[in-house]
């Protein structure tokens, strides 16, 4: 059977991937370093007799023995909060991680497939964005430190596949929620269910008329998926093309929890962008993926999911 290892697999994201590829008959070794990630998130997998977890930080030396088919690479702060409580972690991670789990893929003769992100292209001057975009990032921002880690790991990926044959794939993500998305990891949908069940005020950011593109987490492992199981290398998007602006987002979602909140404006964090939206053209052309949940369906099983860990009404 195909053996993987998912760095970053007890978080968010990492965690529904573990979960599929068991389903599709492989086995699983996830490494995480539980910085923002969670034991907790696994609580099915680790029932599974062919899944481990152990506790790892791949920014350093990277081993592990047996036969290895894939390196799916998802350890990062994902979140702009985490991102920036931990700016030097996520350059290193981006950079070191990336090339240790490229040197283990190399000297295994395994396939690497890189979690990317839509961050790689900044505040866009593009609209919606396609994989030929190369971006408006500030290097020296404070959104910097995940934007460019996230450029150098591709870059990388990039090299150790022409160089050394290493066959890559790169995925770039675009927002996702869903069931397992941290309370209080500063992201919108989580922020504002949270705040709706308590019937505090939601705070939005500027005059909420940003946009963003919110994809439900079946979705997108659907997606990777499709990547890691076709021929091409990417990047290729994945994220939902329906766009929605961030103070019609938090109108839904106090319709959906049956929240009166009321809604605080405040100041928009530096280089926020100011629109998100991916072209996924070459997703449903080249992996026929396309996203299939709703906006209006994702929210009420996360709300579901959210009332039940979450402990509120």
């Amino acid at each position: 059977m195909p053996r993987a290892l998912v760095t970053g697999g007890a978080g968010f994201v990492g965690s529904h991937l573990c979960e599929r590829l068991l389903e599709e008959g492989w086995e699983v070794v996830c490494f995480d370093s539980f910085l923002t990630g969670g034991a907790s998130n696994l609580a099915r997998s680790l029932e599974h007799p062919r899944f481990r977890l152990e506790q790892y930080d791949v920014t350093n030396y990277l081993f592990l023995e047996g036969d290895l088919d894939w390196i799916l690479h998802f350890a990062s702060p994902a979140s702009p909060r985490d991102y920036m409580d931990h700016p030097i972690h996520t350059l290193k991670v981006g950079a070191l991680g990336t090339l240790r789990a490229l040197g283990l893929a190399k000297a295994r003769g395994a396939g690497f497939l890189l979690a990317s992100t839509s961050e790689v292209y900044g505040d866009p001057k593009v609209h919606p964005q396609p994989e030929g975009y190369w971006g408006n990032v500030n290097p020296i921002g404070p959104r910097g430190v995940y934007d460019e880690a996230k450029r150098y790991a591709e870059a990388m990926a990039m090299a150790y596949h022409r160089v050394h044959e290493v066959p890559v794939k790169i995925a770039r993500i675009f927002n996702t929620f869903g069931p397992r998305l941290r309370r209080g990891d500063g992201r919108a949908v989580p922020t504002f269910i949270s705040q709706a069940f308590r019937g505090e005020p939601l705070t939005v950011h500027g005059d909420g008329g940003q946009t963003r593109s919110l994809c439900y987490v079946d979705d997108l492992v659907e997606g990777i998926w499709l990547l890691l199981s076709s021929d091409m290398a990417g990047p290729v998007n994945l994220g939902n093309p329906e766009e929605i602006k961030i103070l019609e987002l938090a109108h839904m979602i106090c319709s959906l929890v049956g929240s009166s909140s009321e809604f605080v404006f405040i100041e928009r964090p530096e280089d926020d962008p100011e629109v998100r939206c991916p072209d996924i053209t070459l997703a449903r052309e080249a992996l026929g993926w396309e996203p299939k949940i709703s906006l209006h369906d994702g929210l009420s099983r996360t709300i579901d999911w959210a009332r039940g860990v979450w402990g509120e009404p």
